[in-house]
């Protein structure tokens, strides 16, 4: 059998696995954590962790022969396999309680830790192998390394675009066990067939320095780290748009199939090169939040920044790298900087930061690490330098001058200004590319120029924290006497600051907002006393509709936001203040509450703009349904700048004999204070009444619009595709 097919398919397959099982476990454990981007960051501590572990191994094995390899290699392979399928071990304890981010990676090593780490190992060892065989290429082994990342690069696509729509999750579990199986063939298929070969003839090793080492991890914890804070900044800063999350990794990967590739060389210069122009035209914005308008275009601009710098930094690593005696040391190094990477956003930035500052800091540390060019001999001259440096500040701070928070979306005007300055500050360090600590300087001071200082003011004044779920921007107006949280970008919640409309709900839940007129039917519907739950807290502004007579639960997956719905809001404390909270994931302590318990259970929980994919299947109205009383009434928020969540709705409520009716509210402005914001409500009851008197009270309630050919979303099957809003 032919080497290089044989060694090419396995790494394929191998990558290919590797990377399918994290989307595919991230939708296993949905149901159980929720989909916040801390725990997608989380998850890829993990697995870079794991990683690290496998490459290890894979090194560890080199002081043996190839054959003594095979068996130990083998036997762990069929250790492995004992486990699958893979899935949530049923024995390991529930998150309550815990802190989310151990929690979760001690799910994920119980889980599928066994097959990661033995799947990681496969790389590396099977490159190391071909490079101990007779093949002619055996010397150069790196083209498997592109093969690895292009296998890599291919699952993450093939998951959101046809795994996950086309198979349900038994199929897509059973599917990659089957794939782990065949994987397992080819590697004692290639292993076999080097150890049964003659050895290669003996050489010198290479020498690797201390400073080498510390290069690989500098340039790979930077990719790495950039990496996850992208994903960070785009799901929580910019927009919580579903498949993002995925896309920064998938161009992370393909930056290593193009360094490590035929044209890498050249690649790499040109990324060089371009990647002065990218940190200040393109990440210059890193601090400057992003309204709904500018979105797109800002995902945009750090989608293509991250792929610049990630081939900068990878075909720089790619042109270091040693001999390929010292392949499996090269890759432990690297994974070494990964993990590195992983711990400082996973573990070290939430806790010291209260905003995503890692993000623009590993901006400047790029720019840092990258190879210098030539600089233009003029700016040798330090009085040049030094009036470049003065005037970039002067630039920077009047640009800084200009800026109010979502000034690109109320003020287009500025945003021409800003464009020209950063264009004006872009050339003057870019006249400077020759001298890394001056253009990182420079990029520095254009960071806290676009929003870093007021970013960095607003942290000081306590108007931000964060938290395992998000980042969290609380804000007074004074100019439209209001106060507001923010999630990422996203609205949750204004209170009036005028005392004679202190207590009036605002934005999604005025009282002739859908959840408004269903709370006013209540009384009339069930009489007093009436039970009724909240799922997903905001400022608390629910708590103004309550009555004195009613319970009232709050569940809240954040403990944080309800420290800030009682600290910074008076909604709960004016309105209800004897309303019961209880914390943790919904799907959890709901399916723990009284059966029947309550009249109305109203769903508005959501992850900046994105909704919780878990609480909108069968599976979680099933244990809405199981909450409520008979006749109870089921309310559900599906506003949303990028899904149409109207018909998953329909088929669940089709499938589940819910009756259902929708309102969607669009508000004259009214007077400063009011903050009315449009809202799409959709009420559900498995009893014909409830729904007929909301019908009867607002003719704006009409069914739902169902969608043919889409199911009803389940634990085990959903895709968001079918639904998302593609002209956002």
């Amino acid at each position: 059998m032919a080497l290089r097919p044989l060694f090419t398919a396995t790494i394929l397959i191998g990558s290919f696995l590797l990377f399918l099982i994290q989307p595919l476990f991230g939708r296993l454990v949905l149901p159980v954590l929720g989909g916040a981007p801390n725990v997608w960051t989380t998850a890829m501590l993990f697995y870079q962790a794991a990683l690290l572990g496998g490459y290890l191994y894979a090194h560890a094995l080199q002081r043996w022969p190839v054959r003594r390899q095979l068996w130990v290699h083998g036997g762990l392979l069929v250790l492995a396999g004992i486990t699958l399928p893979i899935g949530l071990v049923p024995w390991y304890p529930a998150a309550d309680g815990q802190a989310p981010t151990m929690w979760l990676i001690g799910l994920l090593a119980a889980s599928i830790g066994p097959v990661f780490f033995a799947v990681s190992a496969q790389a590396p060892l099977m490159q190391a192998w071909f490079a101990r065989s007779d093949d002619p290429a055996a010397a150069n082994p790196w083209f498997l390394y592109a093969a690895s990342n292009l296998g890599s690069f291919a699952a993450l696509i093939a998951y959101p675009l046809l795994v996950e729509p086309l198979a349900a999750l038994p199929v897509q579990v059973w599917g990659w066990s089957a794939g782990f199986v065949v994987l397992v063939l080819l590697v004692l298929v290639a292993g076999w067939r080097v150890g049964a070969g003659p050895p290669p003839p003996a050489a010198a090793r290479a020498a690797i320095t201390p400073a080498q080492r510390l290069r690989w991890v500098l340039l790979s914890g930077i990719a790495s780290a950039l990496l996850l804070s992208t994903t960070t900044h785009l799901t929580t800063d910019i927009m919580a748009m579903p498949l993002l999350w995925v896309v920064p990794l998938a161009l992370y990967l393909l930056s290593f199939v193009l360094a490590f590739g035929a044209a890498g060389p050249r690649l790499t210069a040109m990324a060089v090169r371009a990647a002065p122009f990218a940190l200040v035209l393109l990440g210059g914005w890193a601090c400057l939040p992003a309204g709904p308008g500018a979105a797109m275009a800002f995902a945009g601009a750090g989608l293509l920044l991250l792929l610049i710098i990630a081939v900068a930094l990878h075909g720089t690593l790619a042109l270091a790298k040693p001999p390929a005696d010292a392949l499996t040391s090269f890759y432990m190094w690297l994974s070494v900087g990964g993990a590195l990477g992983g711990v400082l956003c996973a573990l070290v930035a939430p806790r010291l930061l209260p905003w995503p500052f890692e993000h623009p800091l590993l901006l400047v540390a790029a720019a840092l690490a990258l190879p210098a060019g030539r600089g233009n001999a003029l700016w040798q001259r330090p009085a040049v330098r030094a009036a470049g440096l003065l005037l970039a500040m002067l630039l920077a701070a009047g640009v800084a001058s200009r800026f109010q928070f979502n000034v690109i979306d109320r003020q287009p005007g500025l945003t021409v200004i800003s464009l020209l300055g950063g264009a004006l500050l872009a050339l003057l360090v870019l006249a400077m590319a020759g001298r890394p600590r001056l253009f990182a300087g420079g990029l520095a001071l254009l960071l806290l120029g676009l929003g870093g200082a007021n970013q960095l003011a607003r942290t000081a004044r306590g108007e931000i924290a964060r938290s395992f779920f998000g980042v969290y921007t609380v804000e007074d107006r004074p100019s439209a006497g209001i106060r507001v949280l923010l999630h990422g970008t996203t609205l949750h919640g204004v209170q009036s600051l005028d005392p004679a409309r202190i207590t009036r709900p605002t934005t999604y839940y005025t009282p002739e907002s859908g959840i408004g007129r269903a709370l006013a039917a209540v009384p009339a519907l069930y009489g007093p006393g009436s039970a009724i739950a909240a799922v997903g807290l905001g400022t608390g502004t629910l708590a103004c509709h309550a009555r004195p007579d009613q319970r009232w639960t709050a569940y809240e997956i954040d403990p944080l936001v309800v420290a800030i719905a009682r600290q910074r809001f008076s909604y709960i404390s004016r309105c209800k203040p004897d309303m019961a909270m209880i914390t943790g994931d919904a799907r959890l302590t709901l399916a723990a509450a009284p059966r029947g318990g309550y009249r109305l259970i109203a769903v508005d929980a959501f992850s900046s703009d994105a909704s919780p994919l878990h609480l909108i299947t069968r599976e979680a109205f099933a244990i809405y349904g199981r909450a409520l009383s008979d006749d109870g009434l089921l309310l559900v928020h599906i506003s949303n700048r990028f899904l149409d969540l109207e018909p998953v709705v329909a088929a669940i409520a089709a499938d589940g004999g819910w009756q259902a009716r929708l309102l969607r509210n669009r508000p004259q402005q009214g007077p400063a204070g009011t903050m009315e914001a449009q809202s799409v409500w959709i009420a559900l009851s498995r009893a014909p009444r409830p729904i007929a008197v909301l019908a009867a009270a607002d003719p704006r309630w009409r069914p739902l619009h169902a969608r043919p050919g889409l199911a009803p979303w389940r634990d085990d099957f959903a895709s968001v595709l079918p639904v998302l809003r593609w002209r956002r």
